[in-house]
């Protein structure tokens, strides 16, 4: 792991609040369209239901709500984020056209405003390690799916190569801070990108984390030369 401070988690909700006019396009140019891949991966792992109950958490312009009410066949999905400026894009995004399953709302991840069991699917993209504590919002999505149910994370991660990772670090904290910071205008918020991934716990340390949550089947795969990770876990009934 990095010897970086962990980066400041408070109030991040209004660094997305500046990006937001930027965030799709800097997703695309600065992941190579891998973002959109990855985000399919996560799709396949969705079972094949007509009624299924999904909430997508740090949702951001809605890409995942809209890739899943595009693929899949579902009676709800709530897309939930505390940037009212994210938001704003995502809802111009889910009317063209409109789609009858899919709602956003503004809603804080560690304290979400759902009942016990209410969905049969929790998924978050690249939202987890901005949680100022990451362990309560893992306690949320566990809270908020039925028995059965399953949360599938999308988060960074760093590659396990020593070559691959020493030129991975090298444009993650040089060139996309610069790239990131000439699209959107904002250098800091691209810099905090780095500093969050690089002190954020991959692999097999967030598959605790996710244990320790009361998640059970908790698994991990790796993608893009392990640049990104797809989690999973599912809500079984407590027998002991």
């Amino acid at each position: 792991m990095s010897e970086l401070h962990s980066p400041s988690r408070h109030r991040i909700w209004q660094m997305f609040d500046r990006i937001a006019h930027r965030y799709d396009l800097l997703n695309r140019v600065l992941s190579l369209r891998r973002d959109v891949a990855w985000r399919k991966e996560l799709g396949r792992h969705i079972p094949v239901s007509a009624y299924l109950r999904v909430l997508d958490i740090a949702t951001g312009t809605a890409d995942i709500p809209l890739m899943l009410s595009a693929d899949h066949s579902m009676d709800l999905i709530i897309g939930a984020d505390r940037s009212f400026e994210m938001l704003k894009i995502g809802r111009v995004k889910v009317t063209d056209p409109p789609r009858a399953d899919l709602y956003l709302m503004p809603a804080d991840g560690m304290f979400l405003p759902f009942s016990q069991n209410a969905f049969n699917i929790t998924t978050i993209a690249f939202g987890i390690r901005n949680m100022k504590n990451i362990d309560l919002a893992l306690q949320e999505m566990y809270r908020v799916l039925s028995l059965n149910g399953k949360a599938l994370i999308l988060e960074f991660a760093l590659p396990s190569n020593p070559v691959i990772r020493k030129a991975y670090l090298f444009y993650f904290r040089n060139l996309l801070p610069i790239l990131g910071g000439m699209i959107s205008g904002d250098i800091p918020a691209y810099r905090y990108l780095n500093q969050s991934v690089e002190t954020f716990p991959y692999g097999n340390q967030f598959c605790q984390k996710m244990e320790q949550a009361g998640f059970v089947q908790v698994g991990f795969k790796a993608m893009t030369f392990g640049i990104c990770c797809l989690y999973w876990g599912e809500k079984r009934e407590n027998i002991g």
